[in-house]
């Protein structure tokens, strides 16, 4: 089953490449594409999908009017915004509506894999389980943190901290989801130990990553990390 994605975007360059990226990820398949608010609205109206990538800046109906109309629908389908607005308003006011993530062009191809593959964990969560536990539930609203916390990303990063690099190691975590040490990140992805004790630093003060001190090395005690979510 491939989950139904629908691109809202009025740059026909922008829409083609985002539908190329949807074709790369498994899973995933264009459902349509929209040039604004109102064409998406007439859209969701005669068919559902899965999920809506939305622009803010179009013509007709702008991204954040056409969000608030989707949620007066009662549609079930999530909304990633795609988007060249980076004001703090835009950002706040779509997050308070519900959105699954907030992309700034122009974003990594990764970065946006990433988006689809949390939006398919989170739906196969719910979908594989008809009723909830506690361990279900923190699951659930950590594939919702994990998303808004990757999309803080975008914003102005502290001296010595690069974004690539940063998002090499956030990556890294979300695939190796017990307690790393720091020799294993930098052996992982070929950066320094010093470099990666500065980014762990970073992460761990962000509240992204916790540490714990392992007393059991027959040496020197050594840090290990783990992200929060897990």
């Amino acid at each position: 089953m491939n989950y139904k994605v629908l691109i809202v975007e009025d740059d026909p360059m922008v829409a083609m490449i985002n539908s190329q990226f949807i074709k790369k990820v498994d899973g995933f398949e264009v459902a349509g594409m929209c040039r604004n608010g109102l064409e998406a609205l007439d859209f969701l109206g005669e068919n559902d999908v899965d999920l809506i990538l939305l622009d803010v800046y179009m013509p007709v109906m702008n991204g954040t009017d056409t969000l608030k109309k989707i949620r007066t629908m009662k549609k079930t389908a999530e909304v990633i915004m795609v988007t060249a607005a980076n004001d703090s308003a835009t950002i706040e006011e779509t997050m308070h509506l519900g959105v699954h993530d907030y992309l700034i062009k122009p974003f990594t191809f990764e970065r946006f894999c990433s988006s689809l593959e949390k939006f398919k964990a989170k739906k196969q969560l719910l979908e594989e389980n008809s009723v909830m536990d506690q361990s279900c539930v923190d699951n659930l609203i950590a594939q919702n943190n994990t998303a808004v916390a990757a999309s803080s990303s975008d914003e102005p990063l502290p001296k010595g901290i690069q974004k690539k690099t940063l998002c090499r190691i956030t990556e890294y975590f979300e695939t190796n989801s017990g307690w790393n040490s720091t020799d294993m990140i930098s052996e992982a992805l070929g950066i320094s130990i010093v470099t990666v004790r500065t980014y762990m630093n970073y992460l761990v003060k962000t509240g992204i990553i916790k540490e714990d001190i392992n007393y059991g090395t027959g040496g020197r005690p050594s840090m290990l990390y783990k992200k929060v979510s897990s």
